[in-house]
């Protein structure tokens, strides 16, 4: 879970997730973030591949209503197995 969770809501919040680059990681997570907070334009959305080319990281930029959508985002993600890690 991320340590900076916003005071107010609502509010624009980056969710990282971070996966093996040869998984189909953005478009489960994509899937994921979008059931929970609506349709994420490809502006808010980027993406890096690690310098080995292993691992990919998609961060989000989602517009939060409330903590408990958040801790339903990342109840979510962590529970997929594409997913290592979810900040």
């Amino acid at each position: 879970m991320s340590g900076s969770m916003p005071e107010e809501f609502p509010s624009d919040f980056p969710i990282k997730v971070m996966g093996r680059h040869d998984s189909a990681l953005r478009i489960l997570t994509q899937a994921i973030i979008e059931r929970h907070a609506g349709p994420v334009p490809d502006s808010s959305v980027r993406v890096r591949t690690s310098t080995d080319g292993n691992f990919l990281a998609v961060t989000y930029i989602v517009r939060a209503q409330s903590r408990a959508q958040l801790d339903a985002i990342y109840r979510e993600l962590t529970a997929c197995k594409s997913v290592l890690m979810a900040l």
